[in-house]
């Protein structure tokens, strides 16, 4: 059940990077994008992670960047016809669980994650059956059947909320799919959590011998790591959190120097938010054979300019969930937003 499967891979030699455009190019792609958008009612919404033209795309035509959560939500909220979701494809399907009656578009159905393919409902429902006395909570990185076979669904910030409330309740959890996040939640609330052998691409090159050598040549940085990487770089981390806990810390700490072990699309938001600041990723496992993504997701990175174009002009790469599962779905959601509400929490996360 490990992400380093063949199919991870099959996938991965069908991840593409859009080609470079010249400035004359993109101008010319960003006006017919916002033509188009203007009229057919659509808003773009975009993840952190993806390319930063996007990013300044959706928030020039009035659309959103944030988490896959949040990028549904605002969804949800506005009172556009088309939505059109720069991403990866649980996103996608995020979006038409909360919007079933809006068009929901993606620039690629291509662009997936290490997480999902990880863990296909074929083999996590039996998995789940096999083990009736544990209540299942899946990370937002999931399919919608996947969802829609558990009890809870939660972002990487309310995840330590939600198990130490199962714990309260004396409960036992089957967690998926990310192994090092369930890992870092289970030494944190001490709960009895059975956990899916998954990771993601990204936060598993990130190497703890050579943060410690960065940290040598940058002694005064903080540095930043999303619960998704190994434990071994969480213990170094001066700061572990969501990408929005992620983006407030670097904002936030006196320190000038920030290493960050996440994807580096993130850089586009934290040279906004901290202009002055200094940013470093942190070391992966280099460009050698064995880095397959080297601090940066290769399925964000076919979201592009071109595609979006493409995907607008004839409505192709169209979301659909049934409506069974996306019913479904929903009620473990539901259950994650009410609990927020209910302990002003905030769900915000790399998801």
């Amino acid at each position: 059940m490990a992400a380093d499967t063949e199919v991870v891979r099959r996938f991965l030699d069908r991840a593409v990077p859009p080609e470079n455009l010249s400035s004359a190019q993109r101008q010319k792609l960003e006006s017919e994008i916002l033509a188009l958008m203007e009229a057919k009612n659509a808003r773009l919404v975009a993840h952190y992670y993806t390319d930063g033209l996007l990013q300044d795309l959706a928030e020039k035509s009035g659309g959103f960047v944030g988490d896959s959560l949040e990028m549904a939500r605002f969804g949800h909220e506005c009172d556009a016809d088309i939505l059109i979701v720069a991403g990866v494809r649980f996103m996608g399907e995020s979006a038409k669980i909360l919007s079933p009656d809006k068009t929901v578009l993606m620039p690629t159905l291509e662009a997936t994650c290490s997480l999902d393919i990880a863990c296909p409902i074929e083999r996590f429902g039996p998995f789940c059956d096999q083990h009736p006395d544990r209540t299942v909570v899946v990370y937002a990185n999931t399919s919608a059947a996947v969802k829609a076979r558990s009890d809870w669904v939660v972002t990487s910030s309310i995840a330590l909320d939600v198990v130490e409330h199962l714990m309260d309740e004396g409960k036992k959890v089957l967690w998926a799919p990310d192994k090092h996040l369930g890992d870092f939640i289970r030494r944190k609330t001490g709960a009895d959590m059975l956990l899916w052998d998954a990771a993601c691409i990204v936060h598993e090159e990130f190497k703890a011998r050579g943060l410690e050598q960065m940290r040598q040549v940058y002694p005064d940085a903080a540095v930043l790591a999303h619960p998704e990487s190994p434990a071994a770089v969480l213990e170094l981390a001066d700061v572990v959190g969501s990408t929005t806990q992620i983006i407030n810390a670097a904002v936030n700490l006196p320190n000038n120097d920030i290493i960050v072990a996440t994807d580096q699309g993130i850089f586009h938001r934290l040279q906004q938010q901290a202009p002055d600041k200094n940013f470093i990723i942190a070391p992966t496992a280099g460009n050698d054979a064995t880095c397959r993504s080297c601090a940066n997701c290769p399925w964000m990175a076919m979201n592009s300019l071109q595609a979006l174009l493409q995907s607008l002009q004839q409505e192709s790469n169209e979301i659909e969930v049934a409506a069974q599962v996306a019913e479904q779905a929903m009620i473990p959601l539901r259950r994650m937003l009410e609990f927020a509400a209910k302990n002003q929490l905030s769900v915000r996360g790399k998801a």
